[in-house]
């Protein structure tokens, strides 16, 4: 009996435990060059409840055809331009870089 007892005890132990876990869940945002001011405070709004939900927020600018020209000016303006926004909310975890035709940020919440 006495062994039952640990085991169940042992056993409610690890689901407490499980419950008071959380997961961190990373969340992606996609936009273009063209994409207008209204639409990216949109976006932010939207970024600014993942990271107050304690997620890691990527965000990904695609450039079709030939938008990829612009890529060094207007895509990292648009990324300066939210890094910006965000500063009070969030740390950026991964400085915007080229990965084939998508320059890609990380963000997360502040600790």
């Amino acid at each position: 009996m006495n062994y039952d007892k640990f085991r169940y005890e042992q056993k409610k132990k690890t689901q407490e435990a499980k419950k008071k876990q959380t997961v961190i869940e990373t969340k992606e945002i996609k936009f273009r060059p063209k994409t207008d001011d209204h639409d990216l405070d949109f976006k932010i709004k939207n970024i600014k409840k993942f990271l107050a939900s304690k997620n890691k927020v990527k965000l990904t600018m695609r450039f079709r055809g030939r938008e990829i020209v612009y890529c060094e000016t207007i895509g990292l303006d648009a990324m300066k331009k939210i890094a910006e926004a965000l500063m009070e909310d969030a740390i950026i975890i991964q400085e915007p870089k080229m990965e084939g035709r998508q320059l890609v940020m990380f963000v997360g919440p502040k600790s």
